[in-house]
């Protein structure tokens, strides 16, 4: 193939940008700042959807969905988060074109048509589905609510990257309503499990659970949960964020149940949810200067089988021999694709299926049927093993498993050896420059000193780990007393 990807180590950036490109995935619009996302990277997407939908409807959610456009004084309702949103809003303030008077064939906003309200094109769900839970919600009896939404929103990004930060992006986002804070916490911490198991067991990327500084909070929430992800040039992702909304909402939009002793109440609220941003972290951990690497579990082709042969009888001869193995494979519940394309040669498709991360890949010649072989090539290690076809099923079952695990086992060995305790300021500054990765620090607990960290070096506090351990210490930046470590990053 003539497709060529700039090396990782060279320009990490233009290495991502070629792969997405390159393997596929995804291509710039002609909507500045939005993405057409390509039947390569959708089938993965779907993937992602299949896996989390169903962990969601397991953990008793149900689907719902909600208008994309919400009425700006509906918008404004929620104080802090209005004004958390306000700058990446996109705004409809009329509802017709018309033909121009003056240029053929050019259209131009009718005057006459300006809406009476204006309306939000959604950032965020939380102010028209509180708005609508009003209606649904009078007593305890109605609660709880365990509703979730697959759906795109637009916050108006000026610099994107595909996947990673793009004007519209696809989500889902979880919004529900209970009847104590005790409950909506526990749901809250239950969703952030749901997500680090998905990520870790399916996309093979470790992940930090940890807390957000109010700095980092998602505006609206009284606390948010989030797992941290690193990738491969050190820098951090964040992965998923589970909030905790209290009664903001409720209050905002007099949304009042009846207890079991008729007492009136607010009720408790959190909203939770993961984008397309996890196709970018799952290209950054795995994937290689030959492209794209994907975990089995997601991989919407696990296992290509490309025949090397001369002429139509010798691909028809495969054809019919490779014919139980795909049955076998299939009965498996493998993803088995028969690439018998005529319209390419065997050297194009290898390269072709390397670059879009086929996890397997098969190759089986006229000679390979004759002794009763195959050639077994494993993407993630870009090695090759001739096997028996007789034993092929059990052992393609087997490598599958065996490449999600090592595709986890490296991305932890890297976290680990990217994550560094410092003591001292100048440390930390060398560590980012230099080494880059997680930095565990001290930190005084102050917003002033973290705002001021991140100006002078552009790091963040990714977050407060769950479970931190408690260690006298003082802050890398002021001297003041601390009393554990915090997560440092720079990230995307």
């Amino acid at each position: 193939m003539s497709k060529v990807i700039t090396p990782r180590e060279q320009d990490y950036s233009k290495w991502y940008n070629d792969l997405v490109k390159e393997a596929d995935l995804a291509d710039h619009s002609a909507v500045k700042g939005c993405m057409v996302i390509k039947p390569g990277g959708y089938a993965i997407w779907e993937n992602m959807q299949k896996v989390l939908d169903r962990m969601f409807k397991e953990t008793g959610h149900v689907n719902a969905y909600f208008p994309i456009f919400i009425p700006k004084s509906l918008f404004e309702a929620e104080e802090k988060n209005a004004e958390g949103f306000a700058k990446e809003c996109a705004v409809v303030t009329h509802y017709r074109l018309k033909s121009s008077p003056t240029e053929k064939g050019k259209l131009i906003v009718d005057p006459d048509a300006k809406l009476e309200e204006e309306l939000i094109v959604r950032p965020t769900s939380e102010a028209i589905i509180w708005n609508t839970y009003k209606g649904w919600i009078q007593s305890y009896r109605d609660l709880p609510i365990l509703v979730n939404q697959w759906a795109n929103v637009v916050r108006w990004e000026m610099r994107t990257r595909l996947f990673l930060r793009t004007a519209e992006f696809l989500w889902q986002e979880g919004h529900t309503a209970h009847a104590t804070r005790e409950e909506a916490i526990e749901e809250t911490t239950k969703m952030l499990e749901v997500y680090a198991d998905f990520v870790e067991n399916y996309m093979a990327v470790p992940v930090t659970k940890g807390i957000k500084t109010a700095n980092e909070r998602f505006a609206g929430a009284d606390e948010t949960y989030c797992i941290e992800a690193l990738m491969q040039d050190g820098k951090a992702l964040q992965a998923g964020t589970s909030h905790f909304l209290g009664q903001n909402f409720a209050k905002a939009f007099d949304v009042k149940f009846a207890d079991k002793t008729g007492k009136l109440d607010y009720v408790w609220a959190t909203s939770w949810g993961v984008s397309t941003r996890l196709m970018g972290a799952l290209i950054m951990s795995h994937s290689d200067n030959n492209g794209l690497v994907v975990p089995p579990k997601l991989a919407a082709t696990q296992v290509v089988i490309v025949p090397i042969y001369k002429g139509e009888e010798g691909l028809k001869t495969i054809t019919e021999a490779v014919k139980p193995l795909i049955q076998r494979l299939r009965d498996k519940q493998i993803l088995v694709k028969l690439d018998d394309r005529d319209t390419q040669r065997p050297g194009f498709k290898f390269a072709e299926h390397e670059l879009k991360g086929v996890p397997v890949r098969i190759g089986i010649g006229e000679r390979d049927l004759a002794n009763g072989t195959i050639e077994v090539a494993r993407r993630d290690e870009l090695t090759k093993e001739v096997i028996a076809l007789a034993d092929a099923e059990t052992y393609i079952e087997q490598l599958l498993i065996a490449i999600q695990d090592n595709l986890l086992n490296r991305a932890r060995e890297r976290q680990k050896r990217l994550t560094t305790e410092v003591d001292t300021f100048e440390e930390f500054k060398k560590v980012l420059d230099e080494k880059t990765g997680f930095i565990y620090a001290h930190w005084d607990g102050t917003p002033e000193t973290e705002e001021k960290i991140k100006q002078e070096t552009k790091a963040t506090i990714r977050c407060i780990p769950l479970h931190n351990k408690q260690e006298a210490g003082v802050c890398v930046y002021s001297g003041k007393p601390s009393q554990q470590r915090v997560l440092f990053a720079r990230a995307y």
